[in-house]
């Protein structure tokens, strides 16, 4: 049934729980997401397992210490101003108000930083968004956790020189860039330049207008160019599509590497014999046989309970990072309320305290029944990013396959950059960076 554009907005949870109004006991989500659209196989299923992870912690462990999750979705259709909006609608809502937003959008996240650091509301952008943002001094309520933008593609080109026999062998390579033309596609052309310098590689960078499903010119440049390698930095039907053109013009797909939006079941079975042998990066596993998915299926999915209408989406990638999302959120109110109180609803800004403070190391992974499913994290008021640990994955034509295990980014190069494009970004919006060694 096609929904209207901002039919999602007001449905919450609390009446699926039975509930008839939001207690002072339950802690309020705003959930931004998009189900219409050309992006809408990545909402459904990322904010599909992200809400099957709030339930099953409601319904398992009767909330995070007695408080219950709540929320409401709101349509945005990917659309930076209906995300804008949405914020606006959901920021009040709840017993303390909204508690986090998740864009998963990076033209949503640019669009709301302003409004966010004002209301005190932190904005998760897990594994995208705006780079330089993982400098906390200057972003304190902006959170690109996990692995951003430029360390995911520092280990995409480690990842290249691996296969291509050591990093000195980069030497005189070529590779083409083909990149949504939208705030996201063009966050890594910075890293992507200074890593050509570097490594003594050549760059081409070739933009594909939204939303992606037209590229005969771009792959005709790429047939032109004859590179030894193309990163694919798509998004939706961009990505089966530019797998087929590939296929067309006899690129080998072994030979390219995608973002992490380009590497889900949904980009790759549309695209048929043309996606076998093509890699991706990622920052969480596809796969059912982890505990925190089977406790899911448990207590959610055989309950009728699950927020997918498609229950075989259930352990996709999408899906299973739509987990890692609510796992990520739940342990930060849990955080947070060890310093503001148990069983007590917190604010936005002891949120921001929660994930600042936020730490999961391989013992709680294996506690929280994701062990290899996700990599370890720890936050700091100074690093708002985390490990930037990536891993590497290829289809084989019906599944996606783990070749690598986690390989690290090259911080040194990130967190230079992020340091600079921080401080340019305090200086023309006259901020002061916080003091991280008087922060608790």
């Amino acid at each position: 049934m096609k929904m209207k554009k901002s039919a999602l907005i007001g449905f919450s949870v609390a009446a699926a729980l039975g509930a008839s109004a939001v207690q002072a006991a339950d802690q309020y989500i705003g959930l931004p997401s998009y189900r219409v659209g050309p992006y809408a196989a990545g909402g459904t299923g990322i904010f599909g397992g992200m809400i099957d992870y709030f339930q099953l912690v409601n319904a398992r462990d009767g909330g995070i210490n007695g408080v219950k999750l709540t929320w409401e979705e709101c349509e945005t259709e990917y659309n930076n101003a209906r995300g804008v909006e949405c914020y606006e609608r959901m920021k009040k809502n709840g017993p303390t108000g909204n508690t986090v937003f998740h864009p998963l959008s990076t033209g949503i996240t640019y669009s709301v930083i302003d409004k966010a650091t004002a209301d005190k509301i932190p904005v998760i952008s897990l594994g995208y968004g705006r780079t330089d943002a993982s400098d906390g001094r200057v972003f304190p309520y902006i959170f690109p956790m996990l692995t951003n933008y430029w360390s995911q593609n520092t280990a995409k080109i480690k990842f290249i020189g691996m296969k291509e026999g050591g990093m000195d062998k980069l030497k005189g390579k070529k590779i083409v860039n083909i990149y949504h033309d939208s705030a996201y596609g063009k966050e890594t052309i910075p890293v992507l330049d200074a890593q050509a310098k570097m490594y003594g590689f050549t760059v081409k960078h070739i933009p594909v207008a939204h939303p992606g499903n037209e590229q005969q010119s771009q792959w005709l440049q790429v047939r032109q160019e004859k590179p030894d390698w193309v990163i694919l930095r798509g998004w939706g039907v961009m990505n089966p599509t530019a797998l087929k053109a590939a296929a067309k013009i006899g690129f080998p797909r072994e030979k390219i590497v995608g973002v992490w939006w380009s590497g889900a079941e949904e980009d790759t079975i549309p695209a048929g014999a043309a996606a076998k042998g093509y890699i991706s990066a990622g920052f969480n596993v596809a796969g059912t046989n982890y505990p925190v998915i089977k406790d899911i299926q448990k207590h959610v999915v055989a309950k009728g309970k699950t927020n997918m209408e498609d229950k075989s989406r259930i352990g996709s990638v999408y899906y299973n990072r739509g987990v890692v999302h609510g796992i990520i959120t739940v342990e930060a109110i849990r955080k947070a309320q060890e310093k503001y109180g148990k069983g007590k609803s917190i604010t936005g800004e002891q949120m921001r305290w929660g994930i600042e403070n936020l730490s999961i190391d391989a013992a709680m992974l294996k506690k929280l029944g994701a062990e290899g499913f996700m990599p370890a994290l720890k936050m700091s008021c100074l690093n708002h990013e985390g490990s930037g640990l990536v891993k590497f994955q290829q289809w084989d034509g019906k599944q996606w396959k783990v070749i690598t295990d986690w390989i690290e980014s090259d911080q040194k190069l990130v967190r230079g950059m992020i340091e600079e494009s921080a401080a340019k970004y305090a200086k023309e919006k006259g901020i002061t960076p916080r003091d991280c060694s008087k922060e608790s």
